[in-house]
């Protein structure tokens, strides 16, 4: 017999995804179920960044979390604490090789995963052929990312409202987008900053976000000046951000885009993360998919543990959310991610509040795998219409 989702496996996922995975726990030493507290599991023999570190529960874990308000407001520049970051190379990579052997999601419950993970999925689109009617293509999908029947065999409820987490496109193609998600309540994220090189003059990058802000984008994805990252300029990386959140105004989201495969080392991933977390970024970001190395498990697990010790540090009042992008395209490859959320930072950070895939073909294999869950057998492409 097929796996079906029950209701309480269902009931959290509505609204975009912004309440918790709900359901019964998970049985067996290294499966990942629905509705977890805290996973319980023990940490890895090799520690993670800085090394050592043990734990048997998720360190960092909300039990009463709060959504739909601001996370981040910043705070002083301390370069005391970005220069006495250390990073254990050999732990880090480590732990995260372990981490598909370790914690895998039991078929029962993959179902529900994958639609949370759609429900977290930036949808984008940022090509040099961009058209409105591309656009407005992909902003359908995003409106009904999974067929009907394949929810309708699945037991997901008529009313379940399930979409994508934002449509993510160019500076002039965000009247288009806003346009198309007209009454669906999807956000509009854009690009800006002079993406993806981030080289161009500051006051046309502020011009841009103005530009987008002004043409309803809700969520601004700006990217760092690398060259500041790699000479260690990091008062002059926490101003610049600081300008970009400025220009995004108080009802806009800003994700910071690091570019992780130029900045050289994990060190420097894990600087420029609490640079940008103390200059206010909402969310940040690993890549802009135009690097030749874009995200990848070890350079999430820096990021990610940056963003736990930022939240420590700010009394556990300030939460920022995390985005890998780039290079992630199969459902399988989003479990991985997932899991990885759950246990570094636990379930409050499982939503798309806090947490985005960038992704444009991502969103097709989760489809596909859900017919398969639904129906037993794979669906050819063609049977799954997208933008």
């Amino acid at each position: 017999m097929l796996p079906t989702l029950n209701r309480s496996s269902l009931r959290a996922i509505s609204h975009h995804g912004r309440r918790l995975l709900s359901g019964a726990p998970a049985s067996g030493g290294g499966d990942v179920g629905v509705g977890q507290e805290i996973l319980e599991v023990k940490g890895p023999s090799g520690g993670g960044v800085g090394g050592g570190d043990k734990q048997d529960t998720v360190k960092g874990d909300i039990s009463s979390p709060t959504y739909g308000v601001k996370y981040n407001p910043g705070m002083p520049l301390d370069l005391k604490w970005v220069e006495s970051v250390a990073v254990n190379k050999s732990g880090l990579e480590q732990r995260a090789t372990q981490l598909g052997g370790r914690r895998t999601v039991k078929k029962v419950y993959q179902a529900a995963w994958l639609l949370r993970a759609i429900s977290c999925i930036d949808l984008t689109t940022l090509s040099g052929d961009d058209t409105e009617g591309n656009v407005r293509r992909l902003c359908a999908k995003a409106a009904n990312p999974v067929r009907h029947d394949i929810l309708e065999k699945l037991g997901v409820p008529s009313n379940f409202g399930l979409t994508t987490g934002a449509v993510c496109v160019y500076p002039a193609r965000v009247k288009d987008a806003v346009s198309a998600l007209e009454g669906t309540g999807i956000p509009v994220a854009s690009v800006a900053t002079g993406f993806p090189s981030g080289q161009i003059k500051l006051e046309h990058k502020l011009a841009e976000i103005e530009q987008c802000v002004e043409d309803g984008a809700r969520e601004i994805d700006i990217v760092l000046s690398r060259d500041k990252c790699l000479r260690g300029d990091w008062s002059g990386v926490y101003e610049e951000v600081k300008l970009f959140k400025q220009a995004c105004g108080p009802n806009v989201d800003m994700k910071t885009i690091l570019a992780t495969g130029e900045l050289a080392t994990y060190k420097n991933v894990s600087k420029a993360s609490l640079v940008c977390m103390m200059a206010g970024a909402d969310f940040i970001k690993t890549s802009t998919g135009k690097e030749s190395v874009n995200a990848t498990l070890p350079v999430s697990l820096t990021m990610m543990r940056a963003i736990r010790d930022y939240y420590d540090e700010s009394g556990k009042e300030y939460r920022v959310g995390y985005k890998p992008a780039g290079g992630i395209s199969t459902a399988k490859d989003s479990l991985s991610y997932l899991a990885l959320v759950k246990d570094e930072l636990g379930d409050t950070w499982l939503n798309n509040d806090m947490f985005r895939f960038g992704a444009s073909s991502l969103l097709g294999d989760c489809e596909r795998q859900l017919h398969h869950n639904a129906f037993g057998e794979y669906a050819a492409d063609y049977y799954m219409p997208s933008a």
